[in-house]
């Protein structure tokens, strides 16, 4: 062999040896004895390095995949001696093979049983048997070989085509007749010689056993010799946890309802009977965990299996599953609140089954010692963090928890869907304990009480779109009343303060009844528990939730606008990031802040007057900071320092938009009087455009800010329209003029025929603006830049539609004769280069809009020459390119596309489009004369949606022939 070559193997090789290696490997898998090489490798142990042996066995796994169906009778052979060779050579060989060598060569085996067994080699079975008195070894790989048959031949988590499905079947029916008992005899020797001395081995002839179970005779396992060998493993720690897998695949095994009951009140009795059940709890987490994995998948089986019986209507059949499900209550319930989280889980399914048989025969039906207010205390204990719970740096034991504890939620939600009145009058319990002595308990046990209280506004379903009842009287206005005036907003550790504050958002519905908690509520917000909270999670979570406070409940809190002003007054000073200097709140911090000043004001109860000074304040902030970094900017020389003055610049803009988030089309800057003070910042951010510096963040945020300016300044904002568009569009790159056509497209949206003007000057700027940044060169390799390019092409099209679907037209149609056809023809191209079925869509969408409003005799003549030159043949080119896939859905759409306007086109201009297509675009084509005059039939008398159907056909045998 390639003694170079093979130096690329190993772990610590080189790229260049690695790419030789790799080019050794397909010219062995190529060559016609380049398997036999291998093979001689494997038998005679030549080499001890396990990469080349693994190498070696690739080479021989291809041959047995791609060539051994066609080799002759004594090449495979030949395959089956060096298997059945290497078996006997690890017998005495002096080190075991490593375990991904083994598994190897059992795939090996597996693969050439699937093709041999039903026709060459019917003694497979008898011939592995017999090497098994060669020791452990061989047994090892011997189980491993069924284990690979089971994945090859079984196993329903891998595809099959119908053929290996066929021929799977005929396999198994072939061993059951054949050689299934034998294999059985085979394990029950295998457990019974080495439960003792080798645990391995025996864990894996259990596994085994495990997966052969679901497809032989049940009767061959769940019998006296089996279960007693299995419940003795239960007793040996080394197999305990495998024995109790080997179980859970015994009691999946798929049979009727009332055997599968029997069989799992046997397994249970026998559990019962060795003492195995109840188990010791203080015992090994990973065994526990096994043995409630046996226990969920028991209730779990025994509840399908009732809810098949009640369909059958069997009623003593269906009592007895009751009552077997009743049985195993105790086990779930133990597990389900044991300490370790991974016992718990493991029966969580069970539990979620039982809530759900619950809904069906009522809690009456089911007589046992645990009731659901058992289960909810269960669910609600298994909520509390443990001590060790690190809040600070979440590791992977805290991710676990939080993923184990929405599990828990789901138990929670559906106990709550099963009994409201339990589950809320349950959590009020735990909170009126719990916050009467708050000071004196573990931080996690007032947490968890506040978490419960929290998580009722996700378990409890709303009916008729109300979800609680906010009277005095009712559960949840007591809870509140609990949470206000208990002072555990004063709470030492974070955790419990945060909750208090998410609790208070999500329930804000009971200040508009309690409004004498407001201020205890705003005070805890703005004060050193809320967003000046030590803590930087708590101050930035607070900072959100406190605009959502206010936003809702925007009505009754007016009368305490001024004060909330003043308390949050230094917190709305924009300042530049300095070295060293923490700021209390960050930027999005900050952005919350200001969108909750302006809701604020917008809602106080003030004068207008008084409100135009407290905006005018809010916003001076903001223009001052603006001015002062605007001239830094230009004074420095330094771009680090350029780059640190347009983030504060940026920054400021969006502290007026966010601002602003107070006004809606419902509400405009002008009806509450605050236009001006707008104004007045548009005017000033707009010379920002100027600016040579850090244009692409600047830009960005004047962006942005006319995006929310269009919204709520209403006409007032057309004159500054032309100057934010020119400024906007010099020197844009690729990623400015796909920002900026969606502000084109929400102005001509909003203002559409007002806008008119304006957008014929605008129009052929915009697009020699985008052309010419899409014919910028670019390297092929850069994939980014790519990909910028084909979002401002999609834009592009995007733009034209909006100016289709809002009516202004006249927009295209008043441009020059030279510009017209180039924009049409723009689109006419796209349609058939564009390689994105999306974009192709929306450019045929744009045709069959043009052609719906132009087309016709009657119709615009340019568009008409356009129509024929251009329009039609794009879509019967566009569907014939190789890239156009067929079988992708987004595709389809834009084939259906072509075919409507294919459609339209025809019921504009009648007869004419009949005779082009048969006289003019089909012979050019060489299109048969009677399939011509098929498709013209098809285009005129079809229904619109028959057609799609016709012309996809169509596409479809021309693209074929």
């Amino acid at each position: 062999m390639n003694e170079v070559a093979l130096q690329g193997l190993g772990p610590f090789a080189t790229t260049e040896s690695q790419r030789l290696a790799l080019t050794y490997f397909e010219e062995m898998k190529q060559s016609d004895n380049g398997w036999k090489l291998c093979a001689d490798v494997i038998i005679n142990n030549k080499y001890q390095d396990d990469h080349v042996k693994f190498f070696c066995l690739q080479v021989l796994e291809h041959f047995i995949k791609i060539k051994y169906p066609s080799a002759s009778p004594e090449d495979t052979q030949t395959v089956k001696e060096i298997l059945m060779s290497w078996l006997r050579m690890i017998a005495y060989a002096n080190a075991e093979e490593k375990q991904f060598i083994r598994n190897k060569v059992a795939q090996l085996f597996s693969m050439v049983f699937v093709q041999e067994y039903l026709t060459q080699w019917p003694t497979f079975y008898q011939d592995l048997l017999q090497t098994l008195n060669l020791g452990p070894r061989v047994i090892d790989v011997f189980l491993r070989v069924l284990l690979a048959i089971d994945v090859e031949v079984v196993d329903r988590d891998i595809a099959h085509t119908p053929e290996e499905t066929q021929r799977n079947t005929l396999l198994k029916d072939a061993m059951r007749e054949q050689c299934v008992p034998a294999l059985v005899d085979s394990w029950y020797q295998i457990l019974e010689t080495y439960e003792n001395q080798n645990p391995e081995l025996t864990c894996l002839c259990l596994e085994v056993i495990g997966a052969y179970i679901s497809w032989i005779d049940i009767g061959l396992i769940a019998n006296e010799r089996f279960i007693e060998r299995m419940l003795h493993h239960l007793t040996v720690d080394d197999l305990r946890e495998a024995s109790c897998d080997c179980f859970c695949e015994i009691i999946s095994k798929g049979m009727d309802s009332n055997a599968k009951v029997e069989l799992i009140e046997s397994i249970g009795n026998v559990l019962q009977t060795a003492g195995v059940l109840p188990p010791k709890y203080d015992d090994d987490v990973d065994y526990l965990a096994k043995l409630a994995n046996l226990i969920n998948d028991m209730g779990c089986f025994l509840i399908s299996s009732w809810q098949r019986l009640a369909k059958e209507g069997t009623v003593e059949n269906t009592q007895s599953a009751l009552l077997a499900i009743q049985g195993k209550l105790s086990f779930m319930f133990a597990f389900l609140g044991h300490e370790d989280d991974d016992v718990s889980l493991a029966v969580v399914d069970f539990a979620r089954e039982y809530i759900g048989l619950l809904k069906h025969v009522g809690t009456a039906a089911v007589t046992t010692q645990f009731g659901m207010e058992d289960l909810l205390a269960v669910i609600m204990k298994k909520f509390e963090y443990e001590e060790s719970y690190n809040f600070d740096s979440q590791g992977e034991d805290e991710v676990m928890f939080l993923d184990y504890r929405k599990q828990m939620m789901v138990l929670f939600g559906n106990l709550a869907k099963l009994n409201q009145e339990l589950v809320m009058n349950g959590v009020h319990r735990l909170l009126e304990t719990t916050l009467s002595q708050w000071q004196s308990l573990r931080f996690t046990e007032v947490e968890l009480a506040l978490t419960m209280f929290y998580s009722l506004g996700e378990a409890v379903p709303q009916v008729q779109g109300s979800q609680f009842s906010w009277k005095h009287d009712s559960v949840m206005h007591k809870c509140m009343v609990l949470l206000m005036e208990s002072g555990v907003s004063g709470h030492s550790h974070w955790a419990v303060t945060l909750q208090y504050f998410e609790t208070v958002a999500r329930y804000e519905k009971f200040f508009t009844s309690s409004s004498r908690h407001i201020p205890a509520a705003l005070s805890a917000f703005l004060d050193e528990r809320g967003i000046r909270h030590s803590k930087d999670t708590v101050r930035s979570r607070c900072t959100y939730l406190f605009g959502r406070f206010v936003r809702q409940l925007k009505g009754h809190i007016a009368s305490y606008a001024e004060d909330v002003l003043q308390r949050i007054q230094d917190l709305l000073t924009i300042e530049k990031r300095e070295n060293g200097h923490q700021k209390l709140l960050t930027t999005d911090d900050q952005l919350f802040l200001y969108e909750a000043a302006g809701i604020v004001i917008i809602s106080s109860s003030l004068p207008v007057e008084r409100k135009q000074m407290l905006m005018n304040n809010l916003l001076a902030t903001t223009i001052e900071k603006f001015r002062a970094m605007y001239a830094q900017m230009h004074a420095a020389t330094d771009e680090a320092e350029q780059l640190s003055c347009a983030e504060v610049i940026n920054h400021a803009i969006a502290c007026a938009s966010r601002s602003s988030k107070a006004f809606h089309t419902q509400m405009t800057m002008k009806q509450s009087g605050l236009l001006e003070c707008y104004i007045e910042a548009l005017e000033v951010f707009l010379c920002a455009l100027e600016t040579p510096y850090q244009h692409h963040l600047i830009h960005s945020a004047v962006r942005q800010f006319l995006h929310r300016m269009i919204v709520c300044l209403g006409d007032a904002i057309l004159p500054y329209v032309p100057v934010a568009v020119d400024h906007l569009l010099k020197k844009g790159d690729v990623k400015d003029v796909h920002d900026f056509i969606p502000l084109i497209n929400q102005i001509v949206s909003k203002f559409k025929k007002t806008i008119i003007p304006f957008l014929q000057e605008a129009f052929m700027p915009v697009l020699e603006h985008v052309f010419r940044v899409l014919s910028q060169p670019t390297d092929e390799l850069d994939m980014q830049a790519k990909q910028d390019k084909d979002a401002l092409q999609r834009s592009f099209f995007l733009f034209l539609q909006n100016l289709i679907t809002n009516d202004v037209l006249e927009v295209i149609s008043n441009q020059s004769p030279e510009n017209f056809k180039q924009v049409l023809i723009s689109v006419a191209q796209a349609t058939v280069d564009l390689e994105d079925p999306v974009s192709q869509k929306t450019c045929f969408n744009i045709l069959k809009r043009l052609a719906e409003v132009w087309g016709g005799k009657n119709g615009m003549p340019l568009f008409r020459d356009y129509t024929y030159e251009y329009v039609v043949p794009a879509c019967f080119m566009a569907p014939m390119k190789t890239s156009f896939d067929l079988t992708d859905a987004q595709t389809v759409l834009a084939l259906n596309e072509m075919s409507s306007v294919l459609k339209v086109v025809y019921s504009k201009e009648g007869t004419d489009f009949l005779q082009f297509l048969q006289q003019k675009y089909f012979p050019s084509k060489s299109l048969p004369p009677d399939t011509a005059q098929a498709f013209c039939n098809a285009v005129s008398e079809m229904d619109p949606k028959i057609f799609k159907e016709y012309f996809k056909h169509f596409i479809e045998s021309l693209r074929k022939s």
